[in-house]
C-alpha cells in the first residue's frame, strides 16, 4: 500500500511540475511525436479472448487537460472493472502505467515503444510463490486491431506463464 501511495504521489508531483513547465514554455505541451506512440490504443473497444469470445469492453481516451491516456476496463465475464493512467515521462524517456481495479489490485509498469509494440514491465515482485516480473505488450495489428498480452517473467526475464491475451476490435454501435 505504501508503494502505491509513493507512486501516486510521484505521479501527482510530476504532473504539477509538467504543468508549471508547460505554462512557462512557448511550445505546445505534449506535441512531440513521442507522446502519440500509444495513440493506436485510443478508442472504444470490444475485447475478445483467443477463442473469439467477447470478454470485455475497454474505452481508452486521451485526457484533454493532461499528457496522459486513461483506460476504462469492464469485464463481460466477471465483475472486474479497472482504470489505468498511461503517460510518457520525458525525464527518462519511458512510458508508464498505473493500473488500479475494483478489487484493490494495482500494478505499476514502465517501458518503451518499438516496432508497433508498447512493452511495459513491473519491478521485480517478490512473493512466497517465487519472484517474477509482470510484462504487458500492446501490438498494433495490420487490421487496426490491437493484441494485448500479459506474461509473468522469471528473474532472468524468461516467460513463466501467460496471464492474459486479448484482441481489441473497435466497438461497432
Amino acid at each position: 500500500m505504501v508503494r502505491i501511495i509513493v507512486y501516486v504521489t510521484v505521479f501527482i508531483i510530476s504532473s504539477f511540475f509538467s504543468i508549471v513547465s508547460a505554462q512557462n514554455s512557448t511550445s505546445v505541451p505534449c506535441s512531440d511525436a513521442t507522446y502519440t506512440q500509444f495513440d493506436f490504443w485510443v478508442g472504444d473497444w470490444d475485447v475478445y479472448n483467443t477463442q473469439g469470445k467477447l470478454i470485455g469492453h475497454n474505452t481508452i481516451v486521451k485526457m484533454p487537460n493532461a499528457c496522459a491516456i486513461q483506460e476504462n476496463w469492464t469485464s463481460t465475464t466477471s465483475k472486474s472493472k479497472g482504470t489505468s493512467y498511461n503517460y510518457f515521462n520525458k525525464s527518462d524517456n519511458t512510458w508508464n502505467q498505473l493500473w488500479i481495479d475494483n478489487t484493490g489490485f494495482s500494478l505499476v509498469l514502465k517501458g518503451t515503444f518499438s516496432n508497433r509494440t508498447m512493452t511495459l514491465s513491473s519491478d521485480l515482485i517478490q512473493s512466497d510463490k517465487g519472484n517474477y516480473y509482470n510484462e504487458i505488450t500492446w501490438t498494433k495489428n495490420e487490421d487496426a486491431s490491437v493484441t494485448q498480452v500479459w506474461n509473468y517473467l522469471d528473474e532472468n526475464r524468461k516467460k513463466i506463464k501467460e496471464v492474459f491475451r486479448g484482441v481489441y476490435k473497435k466497438h461497432q454501435n
